[in-house]
């Protein structure tokens, strides 16, 4: 007979206090003098007493959990993030815990009960599109833990966050084309509200302008970052009487998915059409054509966005909001040259 795994009378036996103070020393542990608190620690861990939380980090207060909230983890493009916000959260001892927020627009409730389970420390967002009622909840009551939007932001602009020079990159892959000769340059663009599709938008349209070179609406081709994107442009761009004879893609993957669906009709690229793409994820320098493309430090950005969530945990009174931004580099590679013609 296995023996009867130690509750919690046994650990008020130990500690010499009541049941009520257990609960309180391990669920609210604020609501506790710190040497009560250290005390029924002490009795827990040694009763064998498992918690939810480490009674290390519940000494100071902490869960020692940090959630990520991914919009979708299938996506290359988040590995470099997630493993720069890792190495930052190991070395302060916390613990990461991602969540794939793909159906939370559909459920909303579901990442807030999370939310409220894990008692996170603080939370690091990569999607910028959660819904309010979902950031609400997270930042509802005393105590709420701190929200860092990284790569995305929040449109409302009341999380501090840390992301890339997303005007600059549209702005260059213009200046890159123009270059080259072409005139009639279009855009695959991620979804319409995105705060990275305005913010590049807003870059390739003030270079057009700044050029002089007018804008096609009908050479912008609606995606959502995805290969499948990539591919319902390229059929787009083959119905076309006059296409661009070149593209900025707001992401590597619809640049994939346009080049590889151009290819299976016998149109190659860049002697029919030039691209360029947007992230340099590692497939990027290996793809055929090499793929020319904006360079975001994902590492770097997912590390500052660590170390900056971690300074105002650690924090003593509220911070004020801090927007960080990291500037882009255009590599050139095989997938663009001159027009034709």
């Amino acid at each position: 007979m296995e023996p009867k795994a130690p509750r919690i009378t046994d650990v008020a036996r130990l500690a010499g206090v009541s049941t009520a103070t257990v609960s309180r020393a391990l669920s609210k542990p604020e609501t506790v003098a710190e040497s009560t608190r250290n005390t029924v620690i002490a009795a827990a861990e040694k009763a064998g007493y498992r918690v939810n939380l480490s009674a290390r980090n519940l000494r100071r207060q902490r869960t020692g959990t940090i959630v990520v909230l991914v919009p979708n983890l299938g996506n290359p493009f988040f590995s470099e993030i997630l493993a720069g916000i890792e190495t930052a959260l190991s070395k302060a001892d916390f613990n990461m815990f991602v969540v794939d927020t793909k159906l939370v627009h559909v459920k909303p409730h579901l990442v807030s009960e999370y939310l409220h389970a894990t008692r996170a420390d603080g939370i690091i967002a990569l999607d910028g599109s959660l819904p309010g009622e979902v950031l609400s909840a997270a930042t509802s009551g005393n105590g709420a833990p701190p929200i860092i939007f990284a790569c995305e932001w929040s449109p409302r602009g009341e999380f501090s966050s840390v992301r890339a020079n997303n005007a600059r990159g549209g702005e260059l892959a213009i200046s890159h084309l123009a270059g080259l000769g072409h005139r009639r340059i279009g855009m695959i663009s991620g979804p319409k509200d995105n705060v990275l599709t305005l913010s590049r938008s807003a870059g390739v349209l003030a270079r057009l302008d700044s050029l002089g070179l007018a804008f096609d609406p009908r050479h912008l081709f609606q995606g959502d970052f995805s290969l499948d994107a990539g591919a319902r442009a390229a059929l787009a761009w083959l119905e076309l009487t006059d296409p661009p004879s070149a593209l900025f893609c707001d992401s590597d993957q619809m640049a994939f998915g346009f080049i590889s669906e151009l290819a299976r009709h016998g149109v190659p690229v860049p002697d029919e059409v030039s691209v360029v793409g947007f992230d340099d994820i590692a497939i990027a320098s290996r793809y055929i054509p090499a793929l020319t493309t904006l360079h975001q430090p994902r590492y770097r950005l997912g590390f500052s966005a660590a170390e900056m969530l971690l300074g105002h945990i650690r924090s003593t009174c509220s911070l004020a909001i801090e927007t960080k931004i990291l500037e882009v580099e255009l590599i050139i590679r095989n997938s663009t040259s001159a027009p034709k013609s």
